[in-house]
């Protein structure tokens, strides 16, 4: 396989792996779709509650599926979504006691999941996956970037 065809194949496996991942994720846990998972993960890596525009922003989610997504666990009181003291416009969201003691009691198997799924790769290789995976993110957001600066000219 060359270059071309090599990036063609990580192109289209990078959806494939999307898919099934989201249906191994379902499957983990009934309680709560991947989708909602990863939500919350980026709530959690938030230094003070963010707004359902930048968790959509950080996610790639539009701003409309983050609120869905969000109104969602906010009814199973996974989350709390309040106005922001200082603008109106905006909605925070932070994590419920709840929440963190539900995900504290599938930590375990998180952490069981994570060793199959990465079953076989060696450090160096998960170190290199890492390294593409990274890069790509950043190209990305370069052209993203760039169309976006393209729509204000």
């Amino acid at each position: 396989m060359d270059e071309l065809e090599q990036k063609a194949y990580i192109f289209g496996t990078i959806f494939t792996l999307s898919n099934k991942l989201q249906v191994l994720g379902d499957e983990f846990d009934p309680n709560i779709t991947i989708k909602q998972w990863l939500f919350l993960v980026c709530v959690s890596k938030f230094d003070n509650p963010p707004t359902i525009s930048e968790i959509a922003g950080f996610v790639g989610y539009s701003r409309q599926n983050a609120k869905r997504i969000a109104d969602a666990l906010s009814e199973r009181d996974y989350i709390a979504i309040a106005k922001d003291k200082n603008d109106a416009r905006a909605w925070r969201i932070e994590l419920t006691p709840k929440c963190i003691g539900y995900f504290e009691g599938r930590y375990e198997r998180e952490l069981e999941f994570l060793e199959e799924l990465f079953a076989g790769l060696t450090p160096e290789l998960i170190s290199g996956v890492f390294s593409g995976l990274t890069k790509l993110e950043q190209n990305i957001q370069s052209i993203m970037a760039g169309e976006e600066n393209a729509a204000l000219v």
